[in-house]
């Protein structure tokens, strides 16, 4: 006889989503029991958000935290001429702010790009989950120096690199940091982006964005299905984009890429 004879309650999204929170910070530290159940009732609140939906404005003094569990969320300045720079991506299991102790004014906007699943947490509670599960401290500040050594490489390529090199990185970067949390494979991932957002994201013109993927797919490196990036020669993409994830390592885990 079955020893269980009845099915579990299914996972809600929310378990799922915290699930991604898990995996990359666990592929910074070892996390127990204790702190997978911690960071699993801290996502218990999440909400859905279509995308185009501002989670923070600038000049806000922040009382939440946010963590992504679903979908594609940025930080971004908007100029007065209605021009936006994206700034950086969270994407699921980052968090938007470690920094509870001094809440400050954002001098940004933080938005989603996409359908969202997003946990608001308060920032007591926050601050309480650091200092209980230090584990889950030390793996966000691992996160956050990952952050800041994305931040130079995007630097670095909307200052010095063609519009060529800097798709080719972006789609190098975004492949190892989503098979640091299984969403990416070796033949590609979801990219629920609009031209016009990476044409903000990499300082370029849509029209230029447009014509530059269609030489990088006429030339056998990628091409997009819908919302799916496939990667078609990984090494060549590799190698024009002078792609080395060593500023990712740290962030890697066991991605499943091609990439790292």
């Amino acid at each position: 006889m079955d020893a269980f004879p009845f099915e579990p309650p299914p996972r809600t999204a929310e378990a799922d989503g915290a699930d991604m929170l898990a995996r990359k910070l666990g592929g910074f530290v070892d996390l127990d029991a204790a702190d997978l159940a911690a960071l699993e009732r801290v996502c218990g609140r999440a909400r859905r958000f279509v995308g185009q939906t501002d989670l923070l404005q600038q000049g806000e003094v922040p009382d939440t935290v946010i963590a992504v569990l679903r979908g594609f969320v940025c930080r971004a300045r908007h100029r007065p001429n209605g021009s936006c720079q994206i700034l950086a991506y969270l994407l699921p299991g980052d968090v938007s702010d470690c920094d509870v102790t001094d809440p400050r004014p954002m001098d940004h906007v933080i938005a989603t790009l996409s359908a969202c699943l997003v946990a608001r947490i308060p920032r007591e509670v926050f601050a309480a989950l650091l200092d209980r599960h230090p584990a889950i401290a030390r793996a966000l500040r691992i996160a956050r120096s990952v952050d800041e050594a994305v931040a130079r490489e995007w630097l670095v390529s909307v200052g010095r690199r063609s519009a060529r090199e800097r798709l080719a990185h972006l789609f190098c970067e975004l492949s190892v940091r989503l098979g640091a949390v299984g969403l990416a494979g070796p033949d590609g991932y979801e990219l629920p982006l609009t031209q016009v957002a990476l044409s903000d994201t990499l300082a370029l013109t849509s029209v230029h964005v447009n014509r530059t993927l269609r030489e990088m797919r006429h030339d056998g490196l990628i091409e997009l299905k819908g919302r799916r990036l496939v990667i078609l020669d990984a090494e060549r993409l590799r190698s024009v984009a002078e792609f080395d994830a060593a500023y990712l390592r740290r962030a890697a885990g066991g991605s499943t890429c091609a990439l790292g």
